[in-house]
């Protein structure tokens, strides 16, 4: 399923938002989930940072490390699961469904539309 243009660049600024979102989730976990603020800065830049470097060698469009898509989509589910699990931790349910719903039909719709291009 090709998706037409106008959807095609929605759905691509939306995946970037929602991988932002991600990160911010993730930082903010590690900021509310420890005591003392040299811990919570660590886990606050760290849990972030690891989720960015997985991102980039594995799955962002220019990564470091070409894995082919069943690769690129557990990154995905790994760092997507991370964040929604940080926003339940926090209390944050309906968002963490929410989040992980929207990352679900999104990534749906982006792999779909991927696969159709390359099929051409």
């Amino acid at each position: 399923m090709r998706l037409p243009t106008p959807l095609h660049v929605v759905n691509e600024g939306l995946a970037f938002l929602l991988e932002l979102a991600a990160l911010a989730a993730l930082g903010w976990w590690g900021w509310q989930s420890a005591d003392g603020v040299v811990l919570r800065l660590v886990l606050a830049v760290a849990a972030p940072a690891a989720a960015a470097v997985l991102w980039g060698l594995f799955a962002a469009p220019k990564a470091r490390i070409a894995v082919p898509l069943p690769g690129i989509l557990v990154v995905k589910a790994l760092v997507f699961g991370a964040a929604v699990a940080a926003l339940y931790a926090m209390g944050w349910h309906t968002a963490a469904v929410v989040f992980g719903l929207v990352v679900v039909v999104n990534t749906t719709l982006a792999t779909a539309d991927r696969r159709a291009a390359t099929h051409r």
